[in-house]
């Protein structure tokens, strides 16, 4: 691993080619925070997915991806009088210690349950109306459920064991299920909706990462399909013209490899 300061070395050339490339590159010439934005998200996911797959050389890839939009907002905000690099290490450096005081200043904690309670009310501190106001509104629905959870729980509003909470999810069900017989679309979203929001809470009792869960569950899915596929595809076969039996032969095969 490098040195302390072959890591400030190596951010410093990054900062270089950054200067270089906005004043020599074409493309890079153009780009504004507007531009940028897109382009960060896919890259956001793109880490994502290196993280599920537990590929640590993808894993650097996408984090330098990413470092290098951090560099980049921070250049066109310097370029606009706005902030540099250095105010928001800065700033995230004193938002650090503010928000843990059991490390820089007096408070003692006990557990992780204290350390989350503290931040919440550290943030309501800081001028902050509502505790769930730093969820994003653009998260995906499902990350989103997750984090408001988890707000709510940073100031004691939550189940006390896991037990209510698969009770819930079992309300929930029986509530969709009326809505299914009755037809009624409107209804039936909704209570469908409550059936997901009780699951990912009931995930996070038993510390279970649903967006992770089903992303998981993604990629094996498209394995196995592709897998069934290919099969098909040497027999000379259609997807379309093979009976459920078939498919369900080969999906076995993809579950066994």
């Amino acid at each position: 691993m490098h040195s302390k300061e072959q890591k400030l070395q190596a951010l410093g050339r990054l900062l270089d080619i950054m200067d270089d490339l906005r004043v020599g590159c074409p493309w890079d010439k153009k780009q504004t925070n507007d531009s940028l934005r897109h382009l960060t998200i896919e890259e956001v996911y793109e880490l994502a997915d290196a993280i599920i797959e537990k590929d640590s050389e993808e894993i650097k890839k996408e984090l330098g991806d990413l470092l290098l939009h951090i560099v980049f907002y921070a250049k066109i905000g310097s370029e606009n009088q706005d902030f540099d690099i250095a105010d928001v290490a800065n700033a995230i450096s004193e938002k650090l210690i503010y928000r843990h005081p059991h490390i820089y200043g007096d408070v003692e904690v006990k557990d992780e349950k204290e350390v989350k309670e503290n931040w919440e009310k550290l943030k309501l501190k800081e001028g902050k109306k509502s505790v769930l106001e730093g969820v994003p509104k653009s998260l995906p629905a499902m990350v989103k459920a997750m984090r408001l959870q988890e707000k709510a729980k940073g100031v004691g509003f939550d189940w006390d064991h896991k037990e209510q909470v698969w009770d819930k999810v079992q309300e929930e069900l029986a509530e969709f299920q009326m809505e299914v017989v009755a037809k009624d679309k409107e209804k039936m979203e909704a209570e469908f909706g409550d059936v997901l929001f009780s699951l990912i809470n009931y995930a996070r009792f038993v510390g279970v990462n649903p967006e992770t869960a089903l992303e998981k569950t993604n990629k094996k899915f498209i394995y196995r399909f592709q897998y069934l596929e290919d099969k098909a595809k040497k027999e000379g076969k259609a997807l379309k013209d093979m009976t459920l039996s078939e498919m369900e032969a080969y999906w076995q095969q993809a579950k066994q490899n």
